[in-house]
């Protein structure tokens, strides 16, 4: 079984890149915290595809519809905007999805339709003599499944399946933030060779949380520094003309996150974070804090000193011994370039007779990390809305989460 988070608070999905729908489930929401449709479209809205010009030119609207999970005695404001309407066998059904209420304790089903498929783009990819995109799952989950796979933009490999971690993840931030503020943003640092020179940790509070949000959407790509995303910006356009792409390196942080989640060793917030960060599609590394820098330093110089009022450094990245400290949660994240590009490459059919692979038809991403930080920002949640859970769970119930004192 497939879950996100878990075992406190678990996100599932279902649906395959070309299929009627994406599906989620999200269990064990608490109950009595307001959730409205409108505040989780705009988190979709950034993933969606078609959302940016550097991105794939395919264009969904991926609007949320919430089937479960929600009430409220207001029954007119519960169910005062979605619809959903299907024909079955020549019958016409109609009903009304939640657009605002307070959660149930009960699990959360949404739904997401896709309607701009072109699936005759992959007949190339299709039976035993179907060619292997290299870098692609299409050889790996042909085997794996026997054959009976659906090869339709990707099928369930396919970054559409991330839907459901964003619908999990935002339900989840907004928990997060109502119990304690937290601000969860993500911005890109690095697009093939072109580094950012300013980075979201060292710029990011609570504070200034909505001006470097309003900073991300205006950028040429969402990036804090603007200088970057503008040369990025061009390095993708001109990557897409040559048929080629590009890795991108995007930097996740959350401020406002309260010390003592997580725990040590199997466990460890660490552990789980960079599972849920380097697990997602096309993602190669995963660093907390200062990440692979610490290898050049000594102790002395890494160690961050501790006051009364708090760590007064970050190198750490919020996390020690897998338990948080209260200081921003820091994460780096690598993205290979779209193994989709439509320059010829040696390849494979998926009986394994070996071809020139030259693409035929297809929409892809010139770089994955455009779209990718709302997802990772995303899985974030999850697993930090996971480990309150957990220790609300465990015998600190009751307890103020507080180490420092009050700031």
């Amino acid at each position: 079984m497939e879950v996100l988070g878990g075992p406190y608070y678990a996100v599932a999905g279902a649906g395959e890149s070309h299929g009627p729908a994406v599906t989620t489930i999200i269990h064990g929401c608490p109950p009595g915290h307001r959730i409205r449709r409108a505040d989780v479209q705009p988190y979709l809205d950034r993933r969606r595809p078609g959302g940016n010009k550097h991105g794939t030119p395919r264009n969904e609207k991926d609007k949320v519809v919430f089937l479960s999970g929600l009430y409220r005695d207001e029954v007119d404001v519960l169910l005062g905007g979605s619809k959903l309407s299907v024909d079955v066998d020549g019958a016409s059904f109609e009903t009304e999805g939640y657009e605002d209420g307070f959660t149930t304790g009960e699990p959360i089903a949404a739904i997401v339709l896709s309607t701009s498929k072109k699936s005759g783009d992959y007949t190339q990819f299709a039976g035993p003599n179907g060619e292997v995109r290299p870098g692609h799952t299409d050889l790996v989950k042909y085997h794996q499944s026997k054959g009976f796979v659906d090869i339709r933009g990707g099928g369930r490999s396919s970054y559409r399946s991330t839907i459901s971690d964003v619908i999990g993840g935002s339900v989840a931030r907004i928990i997060l933030q109502q119990l304690f503020g937290v601000h969860i943003l993500s911005s890109i640092s690095q697009v093939g060779t072109l580094r950012a020179s300013k980075t979201l940790a060292d710029h990011l509070s609570i504070k200034n949380a909505d001006e470097i949000v309003s900073t991300l959407d205006s950028a040429e790509i969402p990036s804090i520094d603007t200088e970057f995303a503008s040369a990025a910006g061009e390095a993708i356009k001109e990557t897409r003309k040559r048929g080629d792409s590009l890795g991108a390196a995007v930097e996740v942080v959350a401020v406002g996150v309260p010390p003592l989640l997580g725990n040590p060793l199997y466990q460890s917030l660490k552990v789980r974070l960079m599972g849920a960060l380097g697990g997602l599609n096309a993602v190669q590394s995963c660093e907390i804090g200062s990440g692979v820098d610490v290898i050049e330093r000594t102790g002395s110089a890494n160690n961050d000193p501790i006051r009364h009022d708090g760590y007064q450094s970050n190198t750490h990245g919020g996390l020690i011994g897998g338990i948080t400290t209260g200081s921003p949660l820091v994460a780096r994240v690598g993205f290979k370039p779209t193994s989709t590009i439509n320059l010829p490459q040696q390849s494979v059919t998926k009986n394994l007779r070996d071809i020139e692979f030259e693409l035929a038809k297809g929409r892809h991403d010139p770089c994955v990390g455009v779209r990718a930080g709302v997802t990772l920002e995303s899985r974030m949640a999850i697993e930090l809305l996971n480990a309150l859970l957990a220790y609300q769970a465990s015998a600190h119930v009751g307890d103020a989460i507080n180490l420092f004192g009050d700031e």
